[in-house]
């Protein structure tokens, strides 16, 4: 929790540094070499010290000390800042397209530099001050994550539905010149920033390049539940959005060795397009954005180790969302031929959200309880993807937990990574289990 009096301490490591200094839940942190500390981003910022002098308050009585830490991790866990929300109202917000229903934190509209800093959350810039600018310059709070969306002043405000947003150019411009390295995206939005919009926000892009470091175009999320009448991204739309991509790619590949522009995989599962070569995506900047995410899949499916001593662990069940479906589903084809695993995947309609989204990420318990209800006849256990649920929780996004599913569909219930090997892990830790 951030606030003018420090930060408090949410958990101590036991046998950490901090631990061993004496510091306790509860504590509030006031300062770390002589600076105010706002929130964790400041803790971070200074620790290439090999002791760190602090000045905490606990009961409202202030203490002084110094925590020799060298490259040991502090062991603190500090409670989480106020996150600063968006004031825009755009166009394809998918949080403004939610039903009712899910959990509170998914309805929070964040604009925050230090997520996008922290967890590579996308924001606008549109809440940004000065202050703000000048301490991500001086604690290098790179990489940035952003929204651009198109580089045309008029239509963006348009799309984010503000009548005063911000020079993102300008922004741009700024964060480059200070070194700050930034990734950026692009919502396609057919009839407002595809064609030549697109085109030229992604050569204005690149004259910031090699900061601005990378660029992803994703079609828009579109749910039942919007009020806002937006065009889908089409196939047609999809092959000619690739194209365009492609053109550039193969330009800034000649000149840098680095594609800087790419198109989302379901891009590419709309176009009805094959995916490019793994090696074409670089170090997939934005893998998190769904970059790459299904190349690194199949890619990865041709190295996976199955166990020759495994046990039989009867009949397994697993689900993804429909886009990916085939994909796993050869996967899935091949265990069971070459390796005589037992193992079906089926594909989930989002009826939650509607049937235009299509991703595993967004798929509810319900959806898979409804799937599953006429269909769990002969199987033993149900593998549930972690993209699915919470990070840190067996819950999906309705509220739903794994214990729900099991006794739902009356399968055993394990939550799997979402990885080839992962799969086959399972698979065989069942079997041990």
């Amino acid at each position: 929790m951030a606030g003018k009096h420090g930060i408090e301490i949410e958990e101590v490591s036991g046998g950490s540094p901090a631990d061993r200094a004496g510091l306790r839940p509860g504590d509030r942190l006031i300062s770390v070499e002589g600076q105010k500390l706002q929130d964790a981003i400041d803790l971070m910022f200074h620790r290439g010290y090999d002791a760190l002098n602090l000045v905490y308050s606990r009961d409202g009585v202030r203490h002084e000390l110094n925590i020799p830490c060298e490259d040991e991790d502090l062991g603190l866990t500090i409670k989480s800042f106020k996150v600063k929300t968006c004031r825009n109202n755009c166009i394809f917000c998918f949080v403004k397209q939610l039903p009712k229903g899910l959990r509170k934190s998914l309805y929070v509209k964040d604009e925050d530099y230090r997520l996008s800093f922290l967890y590579g959350n996308y924001m606008t810039l549109s809440n940004i001050d000065d202050l703000e600018r000048k301490r991500i310059v001086e604690q290098r709070l790179s990489p940035l994550y952003i929204s651009v969306h198109t580089t045309n002043a008029e239509l963006r405000n348009r799309m984010l539905g503000t009548a005063a947003g911000c020079d993102i150019v300008k922004e741009l411009d700024f964060f480059s010149s200070h070194k700050i390295r930034m990734h950026t995206q692009i919502v396609l939005c057919p009839g407002y920033n595809d064609g030549k919009e697109l085109h030229n926000t992604i050569r204005d892009l690149y004259r910031f390049f090699p900061y601005v470091a990378s660029v992803a175009v994703v079609p828009v999320g579109l749910t039942m539940h919007r009020r806002q009448q937006l065009a889908p991204v089409t196939a047609e739309d999809a092959a000619k959005t690739i194209q365009m991509v492609q053109v550039f790619q193969k330009r800034f590949m000649k000149k840098h060795g680095d594609p800087v522009v790419f198109c989302s995989d379901e891009m590419f599962i709309k176009a009805g397009i094959a995916f490019p070569p793994l090696r074409d995506y670089g170090t997939l900047p934005q893998i998190e954005n769904g970059v790459g995410m299904v190349p690194l899949f199949l890619s990865q499916a041709k190295k996976v180790r199955v166990q020759k001593d495994r046990k039989s662990i009867g009949r397994c069940v697993t689900v993804t969302g429909t886009s990916f479906h085939p994909f796993l589903k050869k996967f899935v084809d091949r265990l069971r031929e070459k390796e005589d695993l037992s193992i079906e995947v089926m594909p989930v309609n989002n009826n939650f959200f509607g049937q235009s989204v299509t991703v595993t990420g967004l798929l509810t318990g319900r959806d898979i309880i409804r799937t599953l209800h006429e269909q769990s006849d002969g199987f033993d256990t149900l593998l549930i993807p972690d993209v699915t649920l919470k990070e840190d929780e067996d819950i999906f996004l309705d509220d739903v937990t794994l214990k729900d599913l099991e006794e739902a569909t009356g399968l055993r219930t394990l939550r799997i990574s979402s990885e080839p090997q992962g799969l086959v892990d399972a698979l065989a830790g069942a079997s041990a289990g």
